[in-house]
């Protein structure tokens, strides 16, 4: 009896085994193509926001800018895309983009920031997703952080970080929301980015704290 008891323990441990080994993964293994979503890290900033009929022109978002900077317009050619104010630090100068492109900004000690609204058929989730993975292209990411910054009902990020260039670090900082229109959605971007190191009044942290901050938002 004993050892029939010893024998169907071995075999207990010996499946048990080849059940552990079976889902383990080794160096050069790639996970599976379908992650189940129930195991997916939530994305922070996102809001409900129901798909309500809009009136014209309507003000979806009247944000109060705080500290320096000028309130200015931004827009794209698509005529249903929503239209926002931003505030621009002092001594930036801004130009009018094409295509997506609402605005490219050039700064000082040689900062740079665009504005881009693009239409998307992704859920806010799966659009921050999408933006955040691409990020700084092929450039290591030194730092990364991303927290959920959720305005006027709409789903808002603020993502910055370092970014290794080929000259040396690359300070980046975004704000991205998502924002439903009558007939479409869109994924508006605020990026701004600089040499590592840029202090003071002017320098990057200050910049980022102008562009970045809420902004308003027109629903054509």
């Amino acid at each position: 009896m004993r050892l029939r008891r010893a024998v169907l323990g071995m075999a207990g441990l010996v499946v048990l085994s080849a059940a552990m080994a079976g889902c383990r993964q080794t160096a050069g293994e790639s996970l599976p193509s379908k992650v189940p979503t129930d195991l997916a890290e939530p994305v922070p900033g996102i809001a409900h926001t129901p798909p309500d009929q809009i009136p014209p022109n309507a003000v979806g978002c009247a944000a109060s800018p705080t500290g320096d900077g000028q309130q200015v317009l931004a827009t794209v050619s698509d005529p249903a895309a929503p239209r926002i104010t931003i505030s621009v630090p002092d001594g930036w100068t801004s130009t009018p983009g094409t295509g997506d492109t609402a605005l490219t900004l050039t700064g000082p000690l040689g900062m740079s920031a665009t504005v881009t609204i693009v239409p998307t058929d992704l859920p806010p989730d799966a659009a921050f997703a999408r933006y955040t993975a691409g990020v700084g292209g092929s450039m290591a990411r030194r730092k990364f952080s991303v927290t959920g910054a959720q305005f006027c009902g709409y789903s808002s990020e603020q993502l910055s970080g370092t970014l290794q260039g080929p000259s040396g670090g690359i300070d980046f900082a975004a704000r991205i929301a998502h924002v439903r229109t009558n007939t479409r959605q869109y994924l508006i971007a605020i990026h701004l980015q600089g040499p590592t190191g840029l202090e003071g009044p002017t320098g990057f942290s200050a910049a980022s704290s102008t562009l970045t901050q809420d902004f308003g938002v027109v629903i054509p």
